[in-house]
C-alpha cells in the first residue's frame, strides 16, 4: 500500500463524458434508462405544487420514509440533492486534516481540496481492501466508499468500524449499497455519534436528471454538515421522490432486483474474463478490469458506438484499468472485446 498527498488532474472526469447520444453505455452507472412508471406518476402530481417553495410536511415526509427503511429516528436523517451533495458539505465539520481511502469516487477529495482543506489519499493496492489500511492518526475525518467506486470492492462492517478513532469521524459512501442483496455490510442502520453514512437514490431509480439521496448521523453532526447549507436546497420533486423510493413497495421493489443484478454480474464477469479481463473481485452493479491495452480497447470501442468509464482519473489506477457497467448487453461489450484484441 502507499500513501499519496497530491490529487491527479482530470479528477472532475465523469462517465457521462464518454457518452454521446445513440452509444451503448456501459460508463455511467444509473440502471436504467427512465425511472419506472409510478416513481413518474409520483412526480408528475408534484408539478402542480412547483409554485411554492417545499413544505416542512415535504420534508418531514421524506425523512420519516428514510428513517422506516433503516430504523433512525426521523432526526437522523438529512435529505439531499443527490449524494454528491453530501460531499459538498463536508468542509463544514470544519477537519483539519482529510483521510480519503482510494482508488475512490473523486467527488470528496474535490470538494474538500476546493475548501482548502488538506486531503490525504491512502492508496490500496490490488485488491483493493482494507485489511492492511493505515489511515494517518491526525486525520480527523475519513471518507470510504462501500462497496467502493470505481473497485465495487465490498468492505466488511469490521473492517470499517476500525477506522474509527477518538474526535475522528467517518464519513461512508453507500451509493451503490442498495444494489447488493440484503445490504449485509451497510453502516445506514447504526445510530454511531462519529459515522455518516451516505445514502444515493439516483442510481437505482434511474434519476440522474433529478439528483437525490439523504445522509444518515447523529442529529448533531447532521447540524454541523448543514451548517453553511442554503435555503431550501433539496426541492419538492426531490423530496417527493426520497418519499416514494424509501416506500415499502419501492424498497422490495430494489430488493428483488438485486438478485437479478447479482446473476447478470456473476455472467458479465465471467464473460470479460474469457476475453483476457483481469476482474477485480466485487459485488458492485459495475466491474472493474484491466488489459495491458485497454486504452485501445477505450477508444475503439468509442468509435463503435460503445462507450465505457476510462478509469486513469481516479487516484490509484491508471490507463490500464476500465469499469464497465453491469447490463443486460453485456454480451454485446464481450464480443466487441474480442474482436478488438482478436
Amino acid at each position: 500500500m502507499a500513501s499519496l498527498n497530491l490529487s491527479p488532474p482530470a479528477t472532475r472526469y465523469h462517465g457521462d463524458q464518454a457518452v454521446a447520444p445513440g452509444m451503448l453505455d456501459f460508463a455511467v452507472n444509473v440502471r436504467h434508462a427512465q425511472p419506472p412508471e409510478w416513481l413518474v406518476r409520483r412526480l408528475a402530481a408534484r408539478l402542480p405544487d412547483l409554485g411554492r417553495y417545499p413544505s416542512a410536511q415535504d420534508v418531514r415526509s421524506a425523512q420519516d420514509a428514510v428513517a422506516e427503511r433503516h430504523g433512525r429516528r426521523r432526526d437522523e436523517v438529512l435529505p439531499l440533492a443527490g449524494a454528491a451533495e453530501g460531499f459538498a458539505l463536508l468542509s463544514n465539520l470544519r477537519p483539519a486534516r482529510a483521510a480519503i481511502v482510494a482508488p475512490s469516487f473523486t467527488e470528496p477529495a474535490d470538494a474538500l481540496s476546493a475548501a482548502g482543506v488538506p486531503v490525504h489519499h491512502v492508496v490500496l493496492e490490488p485488491p483493493f481492501v482494507l485489511d492492511a489500511v493505515t489511515v494517518p492518526d491526525d486525520a480527523d475525518l475519513v471518507v470510504v466508499g462501500n462497496p467502493t467506486n470505481p473497485t465495487s470492492v465490498l468492505h466488511t462492517r469490521e473492517q470499517l468500524l476500525a477506522l474509527r478513532r477518538p474526535g475522528r469521524i467517518l464519513v461512508v459512501d453507500e451509493a451503490f449499497a442498495d444494489s447488493i442483496p440484503g445490504e449485509p455490510e451497510s453502516l445506514a442502520a447504526d445510530s454511531l455519534p462519529d459515522v455518516l453514512v451516505l445514502r444515493s437514490l439516483t442510481k437505482t431509480w434511474a434519476l440522474a436528471g433529478l439528483r437525490v439521496g439523504y445522509a444518515l448521523g447523529s442529529p448533531e453532526l447532521l447540524a454541523r454538515l448543514t451548517s453553511q447549507r442554503a435555503h431550501w436546497p433539496v426541492g419538492t420533486l426531490q423530496l417527493a421522490a426520497i418519499a416514494a423510493c424509501c416506500g415499502r413497495q419501492a424498497v422490495a421493489e430494489a430488493a428483488a432486483g438485486t438478485m437479478r443484478l447479482a446473476e447478470l454480474r456473476a455472467e458479465m464477469v465471467a464473460g470479460l474474463t474469457s476475453v483476457g479481463a483481469e476482474v477485480v473481485d466485487g459485488r458492485a452493479p459495475f466491474v472493474l478490469f484491466r488489459r495491458a491495452d485497454a486504452v485501445e480497447i477505450r477508444k475503439t470501442l468509442q468509435d463503435r458506438g460503445i462507450a465505457i468509464r476510462r478509469c486513469d482519473t481516479f487516484v490509484g489506477l491508471d490507463g490500464r484499468y476500465l469499469r464497465a457497467t453491469v447490463r443486460r448487453e453485456w454480451p454485446l461489450l464481450v464480443a466487441a472485446i474480442a474482436e478488438v484484441c482478436g
